[in-house]
């Protein structure tokens, strides 16, 4: 449930377009108009509520960590997706392979591994892009502070995320065929001696 909510989460964070929005630091605040921009698009919101959007115009023309925080959460989504397969399959609770349950461990640890990578990618994504924001916010430029960008809500559903990603994964991990195999022997071998004692 952990690796689950925290793909939905990556899903989210790579949907939304909160990844940067304008600060309000400085003396004169501007809040007539706030501007956000996210991997997709950048959307403009006026002080009487109305949003207006626009998506990018081309993906070879975008800066560097857009490209490269785009490029990882798709494949963090990727790798999430089957990671949710997998484990369904190496669950205890569902009936695919259920004669083998060193089988099925080994495909639970699977999509363990699967969601502890898709975590990993949905980190590097997000932390690139909060790095170069906090490069760009404290960068000297004649821009003023009130009209450069901080870090947007998505970010922060996007570490959520990698957190909720990892700790799913790590908790699926944790289904390690070797102790089952040990419990089987241990199963085989006291079946006969409980035998001879009520013989």
């Amino acid at each position: 449930l952990a690796a689950l909510a925290g793909w939905v989460a990556a899903l989210a964070a790579a949907v939304l377009p909160q990844w940067r929005q304008s600060s309000y630091a400085g003396d004169a605040i501007i809040t007539a108009v706030g501007l956000h921009e996210g991997l997709w698009m950048s959307c403009a919101a006026q002080s009487t509520g109305q949003v207006q959007c626009r998506l990018h115009d081309s993906l070879l023309s975008l800066e560097v960590h857009i490209q490269t925080s785009r490029a990882l959460m798709v494949i963090s989504l990727l790798l999430g997706f089957f990671g949710i397969i997998v484990s369904v399959v190496g669950m205890k609770c569902t009936k695919v392979g259920e004669e083998d349950p060193v089988t099925k461990s080994r495909i639970a640890v699977a999509g363990g591994v699967l969601f502890v990578l898709s975590g990993l990618c949905t980190l590097a994504a997000v932390s690139l892009y909060a790095t170069q924001v906090t490069y760009e916010f404290f960068r000297e430029s004649t821009i003023p502070i009130n009209a450069r960008y901080e870090f947007g809500s998505a970010l922060f559903v996007g570490w959520g995320a990698a957190s909720l990603s990892m700790l799913g994964g790590s908790l699926l991990c944790c289904s390690c065929p070797a102790k089952e195999r040990r419990g089987q022997q241990y199963h085989r071998q006291s079946q006969p001696s409980t035998a001879r004692e009520y013989v």
